[in-house]
């Protein structure tokens, strides 16, 4: 019969498996995938391959492709948004192509976690710097040229370190442990009880549930 001890270190493993389960760790992909809207045309979501995603915890600029919308004809604007992470986070439309600009879109992605939970994003397009438009000259002869499809647009991911406590998931996991904790203790207890519980059933069911003798008469 296990112990009161062993059954509490389960469920403190179980705890922290299911917490390390839900968090990232420097270096992880973080899963992302994106929308396109055009002409009051949204398409599905669409996964982002992993070298174009965000890293977890590292700073990083990737080139993603941005595929012709159906339909296009550059008179109406390209919008995108972004679902970030398991947890889903939304980024809403960001104007990238025919944004009535001389200047090349750039998008900036800024990622705020603590410890190895993501606790917002936010995304804004922004003019590509001059010092980005020299060193990529092949992206601006690509952006502008309406024939070339996939576009490319530079995002640049930014992750910032908070001290924001994830109030809300520490309530389920404390929920999730004290629950299972509840289980666990009352399967001990019964499995305490058991041979107090078989004595009461044989002393006081069976034998009552037994004929009685009648008594002889001499």
């Amino acid at each position: 019969m296990p112990t009161m001890t062993m059954l509490l270190q389960l469920v403190v493993v179980i705890g922290m498996m299911g917490m390390a389960s839900a968090s990232y760790r420097v270096g992880d992909l973080v899963p992302t995938s994106r929308m396109g809207q055009y002409h009051a045309m949204r398409t599905n979501w669409h996964d982002i391959l992993g070298h174009h995603c965000p890293i977890f915890g590292v700073n990083r600029e990737v080139l993603l492709p941005i595929p012709k919308p159906t339909g296009y004809t550059g008179a109406d604007a390209y919008k995108i948004s972004f679902q970030v992470g398991r947890e889903k986070f939304f980024i809403p439309w960001l104007l990238v192509i025919n944004r009535k600009s001389p200047e090349i879109p750039m998008i900036d992605i800024h990622l705020r976690f603590s410890g190895g939970d993501i606790h917002g994003v936010t995304a804004k397009v922004v003019n590509m710097p001059r010092k980005y438009v020299d060193s990529h000259e092949d992206l601006l002869k690509e952006f502008w040229d309406p024939e070339h499809w996939p576009k490319r647009i530079l995002v640049r991911y930014f992750w910032e370190e908070t001290s924001e406590i994830d109030v809300s998931g520490g309530f389920y996991v404390l929920f999730g442990a004290g629950f299972l904790l509840t289980i666990v203790m009352s399967i001990y207890i019964l499995q305490s009880s058991q041979e107090k519980l078989v004595r009461f059933v044989r002393e006081n069911v069976v034998e009552s549930s037994l004929p009685m003798e009648e008594a002889k008469v001499e």
